[in-house]
């Protein structure tokens, strides 16, 4: 009351040094109220000049003796309980001079009842409590609606995992939601992507093994055949026969060892026995287990190794460099040189082999180091494309990596890199 009463005072003093009394009426009217407050606006000689309650206050002659009129027209201000001016009932009021440059204006006097008062005090609770309940409410509904549209992507994911782990690979997650579910359904579309990869390269592997394998069976088994069919009388035939049989032999035990060491690597499970090499040492020794081949197919060897140490397993990158040369020889034409360098570029040793035949194409390039992928099918009956991927796995077991690049008619170039 004090702070309404000081505001409305400031408002009154500006309209009585105008001497604007329908002013100061109006404002009385304004924030008085006969239901709630009784406002009252006095002159510098104790006479009524404006009220909230004419009606009760016009039987009124002496306001003097009204509590606190007389402090407030000696400038001071007065505040309590007292009784009303024409009824027993018990009010708060405050009473305030009206001053404006050191002059005395007037006096103002609000008051209210102690009923009108619990009144609107309880109207206050009621209201507190009432917003208390509608928002209790809002925050439920905004709450199950919040869990509602989270659970509904996450439930979507859900049934998305139980299709992934039924087997069915390659689907699509749509979510749309600007947060981290979103992020996680584009991670669970790359997972089922590289699911439906993965589950196809598993089928195009058991494939290529199956018809790698059956071959040489097949050839063991018809040659077998014909042997106890008559042919083992001639020992021409039967010498040339029992050869075949002993090659697809060893092409089966060779081809066996290298899905076991395939299957090894990629399954992380090769313990490597890391030591210091020296690698001229080792390039020498790659180029020397070849040179029976190389020089079966008239194609020379040109080396040229910085002296450099490595740290790995020697004989893992002995077979890695080995496939390598070996398939280098297979795309080298006859009387070319096959060259080989070693240099330092940084903290990395850097190997390059460049052999002199017709280049990879283009097309072959993307998948030249994929499990049984042999670019050049007149060829395929020389090797199954294991090779290429043996290598790019130990290389890649030893901290480096493997590129190729090449040129169509020129020859290719394949840049390992080992960490020094």
């Amino acid at each position: 009351m004090r702070n309404w009463s000081t505001a409305i005072n400031e408002s009154v003093a500006d309209a009585l040094e105008k001497n604007d009394r329908k002013r100061v009426e109006l404002i009385v009217q304004r924030y008085g109220a006969a239901e709630t407050i009784t406002l009252r606006v006095f002159n510098n000689k104790g006479q009524l000049l404006a009220t909230s309650n004419p009606q009760q206050d016009g039987q009124v002659t002496n306001w003097l003796v009204v509590t606190g009129i007389h402090a407030a027209l000696e400038k001071r201000e007065a505040q309590g309980v007292a009784k009303g001016v024409l009824s027993n009932d018990d009010r708060l009021f405050i009473a305030q001079p009206i001053v404006r440059d050191g002059q005395l204006l007037g006096a103002l006097r609000m008051s209210i009842t102690l009923q009108q008062f619990q009144r609107q005090f309880a109207i206050v609770i009621w209201t507190v409590l009432g917003t208390l309940v509608f928002t209790v409410l809002l925050c439920t509904f905004i709450s199950e609606w919040l869990a509602r549209s989270l659970s509904r992507p996450i439930q979507t994911m859900k049934n998305f995992a139980i299709r992934l782990g039924s087997g069915h690979f390659g689907d699509k997650l749509q979510i749309r939601q600007s947060n981290e579910l979103d992020q996680l359904a584009i991670e669970l579309n790359r997972m089922s992507e590289r699911l439906a990869s993965l589950d196809q390269e598993r089928r195009a592997f058991l494939a290529n093994v199956s018809h790698e394998l059956r071959t040489p069976i097949s050839n063991v088994l018809v040659t077998v055949e014909a042997l106890r069919n008559g042919a083992v009388a001639d020992p021409g035939v039967s010498d040339r026969f029992l050869k075949n049989v002993e090659d697809e032999s060893k092409r089966l035990s060779r081809l066996i060892d290298d899905l076991l060491n395939l299957g090894r690597l990629e399954a992380g499970v090769v313990l490597l026995e890391k030591q210091n090499i020296h690698l001229p040492g080792l390039i020498g020794r790659a180029v020397r287990a070849m040179e029976t081949r190389m020089q079966n197919s008239q194609i020379s060897a040109q080396v040229n190794v910085a002296e450099l140490q490595i740290q790995g397993d020697s004989e893992r990158l002995l077979q890695a460099f080995i496939n390598l040369l070996d398939n280098a020889i297979k795309h080298s034409a006859a009387n070319s040189q096959i060259f080989i360098a070693g240099y330092r570029e940084g903290k990395q040793a850097v190997i390059t082999i460049r052999d002199q035949g017709q280049g990879i194409k283009d097309s072959d390039l993307p998948r030249i180091f994929e499990q049984f992928y042999t670019g050049d099918r007149s060829r395929k009956g020389r090797g199954v494309g294991l090779g290429l991927a043996i290598a790019k796995r130990i290389i890649e077991a030893h901290g480096g990596s493997i590129t190729v690049s090449t040129k169509v008619g020129h020859g290719s170039t394949f840049t390992i890199y080992l960490p020094i």
